[in-house]
Formats: structure tokens, sequence, C-alpha cells
């Protein structure tokens, strides 16, 4: 993999975007693994580039539990750079001179897509609670048919980080002959029983907070932001890395002196209190227990008799890229190295980077240069091998 420094952000800019919403025709319903079938199915998505005349350019990048299809350009909500600014851009791994690159909000999402937020088309009002349970694998599904809706047959990549990374390694288990490349990054190919903890604990919260109304908080122009700030709270723990925590804050005070009381002594405090709080104006509590409870049941293996190997059997012909951090302890490396051994025991070809930081799980969305440059890496080779370049 290329050792080559990829321009900044800073000197990139994003051309070609185009986007909408993806709506199944009437009478169509989406199957779902719980055996429901979901109707009025809608799918938002944005486009950075242009499609090429063979349709071999196309890239899907898909998003982490909190992200949305504002994968790079400006957010339109928060007004700042999209979430994978760093890697999206003429001159960076993923670019839009030479790729046709798809992001769509996740099925059950809150920013477009169909979700307990949205409207339900047989009642004209929101869904609530009766939005019917979802999986990793129903999103992408979705996705599958978002990408026949824009003519793309097959990916040329298709990538993503932590919730992102496993929609990707559903991709190579489900639709194998529709990708030649694929890249996970700070990713895992089951939930732990401690992620499913931390997810319990985030519901559990929202769920206490007595403007939740049972999930129905939509009929009463309310929203339960205090359980929700709690819920980012305590999951935007598992993103960080105690190195960093102490690197950032240490026990560092917010003025001179402690209050003897309990509003925010300390840096750390005060910064947990400020995730929770901006997190609320850009997400939806109903989503994030649709989607953690998607995380949470999500186990590649437990259709292929528990072997995870198997899963990857007809993905022979597709190039992995597989990238863990130290410090992560969320998805930590062995969990990584695990789908490594998994590809390799089916013949799969995969290439394997575990990057030195101290950001955490985090890191995956943050400046890491020996990141950028494996993937522009293994982009750059996947291109020459495509005909892309």
């Amino acid at each position: 993999m290329s050792g080559k420094p990829v321009p900044t952000p800073e000197n990139a800019s994003v051309d070609s975007v185009g986007g909408g919403v993806f709506r199944l025709p009437e009478g169509e319903a989406l199957p779902l693994d719980s055996g429901a079938r979901l109707t009025g199915l809608e799918i938002a998505y944005q486009t950075y580039g242009k499609l090429n005349p063979d349709r071999s350019n196309a890239v899907l990048v898909c998003h982490a539990l909190t992200g949305d299809q504002y994968a790079a350009g400006v957010h339109p909500k928060s007004g700042k750079s999209g979430w994978w600014s760093r890697l999206i851009g003429p001159g960076l791994p993923l670019d839009p001179t030479r790729h046709f690159i798809i992001a769509s909000n996740v099925l059950g999402g809150c920013m477009g897509s169909s979700g307990p937020s949205s409207i339900n088309p047989a009642t004209g009002a929101p869904w609530g609670l009766t939005f019917p349970v979802i999986t990793i694998a129903d999103m992408v599904r979705a996705q599958a048919l978002l990408l026949d809706h824009l003519g793309v047959d097959t990916l040329f990549c298709v990538i993503g980080g932590s919730m992102g990374g496993m929609q990707v390694l559903q991709w190579a288990a489900d639709y194998p002959a529709r990708i030649f490349s694929a890249v996970v990054v700070a990713s895992a190919a089951r939930h732990s029983a401690q992620n499913i903890a931390f997810n319990e604990v985030g519901r559990q919260a929202i769920m206490a907070d007595p403007l939740w109304n049972e999930g129905a908080y939509a009929s009463g122009k309310t929203r339960p932001e205090k359980g929700l700030a709690v819920a980012r709270m305590a999951a935007h723990i598992t993103y960080l890395s105690e190195p960093a925590l102490q690197r950032k804050f240490g026990r560092e005070l917010q003025r001179d002196g402690i209050s003897w009381g309990f509003d925010a002594d300390f840096q750390v405090e005060s910064y947990l209190r400020h995730q929770g709080t901006t997190f609320v104006d850009r997400f939806d509590a109903n989503s994030y227990l649709y989607i953690t409870r998607a995380l949470d049941y999500f186990d590649l293996a437990q259709a292929h008799g528990g072997v995870l190997a198997r899963a990857f059997t007809r993905a022979r012909h597709v190039r992995f890229c597989v990238l863990s951090f130290t410090s992560d302890w969320l998805y930590p490396t062995a969990e990584s190295r695990a789908i490594v051994r998994a590809l390799n025991a089916a013949g799969c070809r995969a290439g394997f980077v575990e990057i030195k930081s101290d950001k955490g799980h985090d890191a995956f969305l943050l400046d890491e240069p020996v990141m950028h440059n494996a993937m522009a890496g293994f982009l750059g080779a996947a291109d020459v091998a495509r005909g892309l370049t």
C-alpha cells in the first residue's frame, strides 16, 4: 500500500454533487428479516461525481450509527463538513473525478430514509414504535434497491467504518457478485456482550425519559432530549480512548476550584454534556433505539452455521482491505483479525493494517494519515485493476 501523502480536505473540494430520495413503487414492499414487509420505502441519498459510461466506477459509502448520507461537502443541518470529507474529494482516496460515490441514509435513520420518525403511509402519522424492527441485512437490502434505481449493477467498491463496516461485510455475504472491492474499517463481524450492554444503557436512558411517551412523543410535539443526550454521552465514551481523554482533559477543572455540587466541575464532564446536547438537535431518539438494536442483532456467522468463513465463500473474487486501530476498544483489532482469518479461510484475498493510534474508535473519522494512505494505496491499485485510471 502506498505511503504517498494524500491531499487534505482544506485543499480539496467536491464537485458534481447530486442526490434525492428513492421511493419504492406503490404496491411493492421490502421484505425484512423479522418477516415483516415494509411498504412505502424511502431511502435518502447523496452522490458525488458521475457514473462513467460502462458503469464501473460506483462506490457505496456506508455510514456508522449516527452518520447519514452527507459524507462529504457541508451538512445542511449542522453546517459542518461531511463526516468523511477527509477521504472524499479530488485527489483524495475517494475521488469524484474518477469515482461515482453514493452515500445513503440507512433504513431506520432520521435524515430522509424510512424510519420510526417518518410517516406511515397507511396512517398518515409517524411510525413510532409501529415501525418494524430492522437488521443490518435489511439496511443492505434497501441499499441494493437504491443501486438498482440508480442503474448501478456492480460496485467498484463498498466501504465503511464501524457500523458501516458491518454493512460492507453484509454486502460481501449477500451480494458478492455486485462488488469488486471492499474496505472494512474499525468494525466487527458481530456485536460482543460488552457492545450490547452499552447499547442497552443508552436505550434505557431514552425510554426512562418521561417525554419518550412509549415512543409516541411525536404526537405531543415533544422529544426525549434528556434521555437521548445521556445515551449519546455513554456511547461517546466508547468511541474514545483513555490516553486520548487523559491527553485532552485529564482532571482539568472548568473553573478555579470545585463547586462542591453537581455542575460540570471537570472539563471532561462539560465535553460529554456538550456532545449530548448537540446530538439531540440532529438525531431521533426512536431511530437510536432501532439502529442500536440492529447492531446488537448483527452476527454474520450465525446464518452460516456459526462459521464466519462460510459467509464469504462466494466472494473469492473480491479484493478486501481491513483496517483497525490499536486503541479501539469498542471494535478491537482482535475483531478485525478474526475477519481477515475468515476471509483467508474462504480463499479471499485480504490486506490488513493495524494502525497505531491513541484516538480510540473515532480514529476512523479523524485525521489519520496512515489510514488515508492505506486507503489511497488499496483503492489506487484497485483503480488500475478495474481500468479506471
